[in-house]
């Protein structure tokens, strides 16, 4: 019995050591047909072009390029994640600027140079990711179309990759292409609020009465009801203002470029009411989660308003508030809400410089 028992074991290793070979040779087969398929048919880099067009001037757009901070800002590569920490190099701006980035959450890192800058036209970065000493070369170059539309040309060299790896090179343009997908429309946010405010700044014609179609706006405010006993209205407002400031850019993580004039929304003729309620907010171009109650979000319907520009003593608006009441009822046009741009910060003690517009409908 003993004997049978042994002829079985040793015929068992026998055939367990086969069948361990036979898996083997299988795997060194596969092995061996992948890395000649990689080999013989999958080149060791990769070259392609991506083109893109958007509704702003060269200019504004190529600045947004060619500094890294604002690059960073709304390039998805790194806006994606909220783990990734960037250290910028100087020159800040133009040929020479550099910045290193590590991720912890994403156990990624790298480093990114801007070694080419021909103004307004082309620029080169070199991206080395993680422990790759040969750099992904990225040309881009930009062509006004006309005066407010630039195209953008991205052309990008991978870098070379070993026969094991060349099979990521099947989704590297699919990955890069929609990278930029993501980054042209955090640009166009970007660059949206920002040539508005260069825009409205640009137009001011104090005192003058004036028609305007105003587009829908996303808001992130407060809602206020307080005392409009002499000074008092305007230091609530500095004072909510603030708070909205500080919530947007602190807490939210917003840049200056990245959010629009604060708008303030009440009643036409409330000025000479005892007690104001008005909402106040900062537009941004979507909605997201808050960590706050005491913020939320609301739509500003798009509108056709009479609108004046004023300065001064915040106390000194109601006479320009008037004018376009007086004008809406001339015209025999209904009128809803006023709203109070201001095209400056306000504080405590100072002017305010401000877009009042009053939106009227027949």
């Amino acid at each position: 019995m003993i004997i049978i028992i042994g002829h079985f074991c040793y015929f068992l290793y026998i055939c367990t050591m086969r069948f361990f070979k036979i898996i083997a040779a299988i795997v060194l087969l596969v092995i061996g047909a992948y890395a000649a398929s990689m080999y013989y048919f999958v080149d060791e880099s990769k070259d392609f072009k991506i083109e893109k067009e958007i509704n702003y001037p060269v200019e504004k757009v190529f600045s947004q390029f060619n500094s890294l901070q604002n690059f960073t800002r709304w390039n998805n590569f790194f806006t994606s994640s909220s783990s990734v920490d960037i250290d910028y190099y100087t020159p800040y701006k133009g040929q020479g600027s550099s910045i290193s980035y590590t991720d912890p959450k994403n156990d990624t890192d790298g480093e990114m140079f801007l070694r080419y800058e021909n103004p307004n036209k082309t620029l080169r970065y070199q991206l080395f990711e993680e422990d790759n000493e040969s750099p992904t070369i990225v040309d881009v170059k930009f062509k006004a179309l006309a005066p407010e539309k630039t195209k953008i040309t991205w052309i990008v060299h991978t870098p070379k990759l070993s026969v094991l790896r060349r099979v990521e090179n099947f989704w590297t343009e699919d990955r890069f292409a929609e990278n930029i997908d993501k980054s042209m429309i955090n640009l166009n946010n970007v660059l949206g609020n920002k040539v508005e405010k260069d825009n409205q700044l640009a137009a001011i014609k104090y005192d003058s009465l004036m028609v305007e179609n105003e587009e829908e706006k996303l808001l992130l405010g407060i809602n206020v009801s307080t005392s409009n006993k002499k000074d008092a209205l305007y230091k609530n407002i500095v004072m909510n203002y603030n708070k909205i400031y500080n919530y947007t850019t602190m807490d939210l993580g917003k840049k200056e470029d990245e959010f629009g004039f604060p708008v303030l929304i009440t009643d036409a003729d409330n000025y000479k009411d005892k007690e104001v309620s008005y909402f106040l907010g900062i537009p941004l171009s979507k909605k997201f989660g808050l960590t706050d109650n005491n913020f939320s979000f609301r739509t500003q319907a798009p509108t056709q308003n009479y609108i004046m520009y004023y300065k001064g003593n915040y106390a000194g608006r109601a006479k320009a508030i008037q004018q376009l009441i007086q004008k809406a009822k001339k015209d025999e046009m209904r009128f809803g809400d006023i709203r109070q741009t201001f095209l400056e910060r306000p504080t405590e003690d100072g002017d305010v410089n401000m877009k009042l517009s009053l939106s009227v409908f027949k």
